[in-house]
């Protein structure tokens, strides 16, 4: 059995990536800021730190040889208190210095996950990996720069870059749990525009499945992972609200002010929603995942609808448990809905 180091893994992917690979016999290390809820689990070493701490790093490769890494841990731009230099060193710093330690110690296998925030318009086509980057906000902007950092390494190590869009499992909260709320109250659930948009998820676990496939993989590479058949952003919140039982309906708000609304409503610091958003949630944006189908042989296995009910499930099971977290990972928490509550007193 293997040894893994896997960075983020007290978060929500990362977590998830964690216990897979603890299930299938390996041994893993996390090295995360957030306190990991799974330590004392046999076989996992569990190390509360900060990735930018060379010294840390270098103590958990001298103690452990790894086999791979999977560098999933990064800092994310949601809400009003963005700081901005913590985000930029822990997205790009901390890798580059990974990078650097897993070469030195040979440890060649090095999974880094990154995102489709690095685009914020439709392409009018499936995104293909040769698709050039145009990341309009910090967080797009620190991942595009770490996977360019990466290539440098690439001689030495095999850098397998995963480009993914949203994340969906049991226990995704973040600014999804907004979502949740409004469905899980028979909330009115709104789309901008006529909700005829097509937006990609990736299932938690097909993500994993991608991950332990690209660290086998003998060499660097880029792919996109994400799902197939995927439905307009109105099919999917009814199918959800469908087979869930809520009473709630989804509706219509008008996609030019609503989208001067949410930057009006960035720039005074008053909702969870940054540029990303308000550019992305009345467009269209896949991507095409042709290469790793052929060269990893990766499938997916849930639709974004069956994804979707699966997380909002969860969250009505533990609704008040949720909302009692504090000390948490972005994703493991609800966001603050900030001026969103009043479209819900409206709605």
């Amino acid at each position: 059995m293997a040894t893994y180091l896997v960075t983020g893994a007290s978060g929500f992917f990362g977590g998830i990536l964690k216990r897979r690979l603890l299930r299938e016999g390996h041994t893993v290390v996390n090295i995360d800021l957030e306190r990991d809820e799974d330590a004392g689990l046999p076989w996992l070493t569990s190390i509360q730190g900060d990735l930018r701490d060379r010294t840390l790093v270098e103590r958990a490769f001298g103690k452990h040889r790894f086999d791979a890494v999977f560098h999933c841990a990064a800092q994310l731009a949601h809400g009003s208190r963005l700081d901005e230099h913590l985000l930029w060193t822990s997205n790009v710093d901390a890798t580059v210095l990974l990078a650097n330690v897993a070469r030195a110690h040979g440890v060649k296998p090095f999974v880094f996950i990154s995102t489709n925030c690095l685009w914020a318009a439709d392409l009018g086509h499936p995104v293909r990996e040769d698709d050039v980057p145009a990341p309009v906000e910090i967080y797009g902007r620190s991942k595009l720069e770490a996977e360019q950092r990466l290539q440098a390494f690439a001689g030495d190590l095999h850098v397998v870059t995963l480009r993914v869009p949203t994340i969906m499992d049991e226990g995704r909260l973040g600014l999804l749990a907004i979502l949740y709320e409004f469905i899980d109250d028979n909330k009115t659930v709104w789309v901008v525009g006529d909700g005829g948009n097509q937006y990609q998820f990736i299932y938690a676990d097909d993500l994993a499945t991608g991950c332990i496939q690209a660290a086998q993989y003998g060499q660097s590479g880029l792919f996109h992972l994400g799902s197939d058949d995927v439905k307009s952003m109105r099919a999917v919140y009814e199918s959800v609200v469908r087979e869930s039982g809520s009473k709630s309906c989804v509706r219509s708000l008008p996609k030019g002010p609503t989208i001067a609304a949410m930057m009006a409503a960035h720039r005074l610091r008053i909702s969870p929603l940054g540029p990303y958003h308000y550019k992305m949630i009345a467009e269209s944006f896949l991507f095409d995942t042709a290469r790793a189908k052929q060269e990893l042989g990766w499938q997916p296995t849930l639709t974004n609808e069956q994804m979707l009910l699966r997380a909002y499930r969860h969250y009505r099971e533990n609704r008040r448990e949720i909302h009692g977290r504090s000390q948490a990972s972005a994703h493991r928490k609800p966001a603050g809905m900030g001026v969103i509550r009043l479209l819900k007193w409206l709605s």
